[in-house]
């Protein structure tokens, strides 16, 4: 894969951190910068994690599914966009909470990292080394949710929904595009 392939695919599996860590930050009083740095460290993390376990566990099913490994890595790419659009206008809103503590920090960086799971499988399919997206995801979900974190402390939450559609519809297209570039 390119490095802008690479690039657009963290992009658009960052768009949930994102989101998630511009509404949470709106809850968050007083907030400071070292919030945000919190927010960035545990989200861009676990992204990596679980991109990185999702790409081991599916090196254990390739043989499997080697005949249909490009429909799937697409479908899952294009289901995971599907998920995150729907996601954006059907989740429900989060309380105001005074502090930002690491339990909650934990549900939220897991919550937010279930696609990067399915992104690893999905690239495990697609025979695509892990080292490059795996840094990429973490440094870009990392710089989005910290810029995220102060944004939405200082602006609200007027961006989170189109966040979450914008980055929904880049994995949409992604997954079009593998699939029609692969036949």
């Amino acid at each position: 894969m390119s490095i802008v392939s690479n690039f657009l695919l963290a992009v658009g599996v960052a768009m949930d951190a994102f989101a998630v860590s511009m509404s949470r930050s709106t809850t968050i009083r007083p907030f400071r910068v070292n919030d945000a740095l919190k927010f960035a460290i545990f989200f861009g993390g676990f992204q990596t994690l679980m991109l990185v376990l999702g790409w081991l566990g599916g090196n254990t099913i390739k043989n499997y599914v080697s005949t249909y490994s490009q429909l799937i890595a697409s479908s899952l790419l294009v289901f995971i966009g599907i998920k995150m659009i729907y996601e954006a206008f059907y989740r429900k809103p989060e309380g105001k909470i005074s502090s930002l503590n690491y339990s909650v920090l934990l549900m939220l960086a897991v919550a937010t990292s279930i696609d990067a799971l399915f992104l690893g499988i999905s690239l495990t399919l697609l025979k695509v080394s892990i080292l490059e997206p795996a840094l990429i995801v973490g440094c870009v979900t990392f710089i989005m949710v910290f810029c995220g974190a102060i944004i939405g402390y200082r602006l609200g939450h007027f961006l989170e929904n189109e966040a979450e559609v914008l980055g929904g519809l880049i994995l949409i297209g992604l997954g079009i595009s593998s699939l029609i570039l692969s036949n």
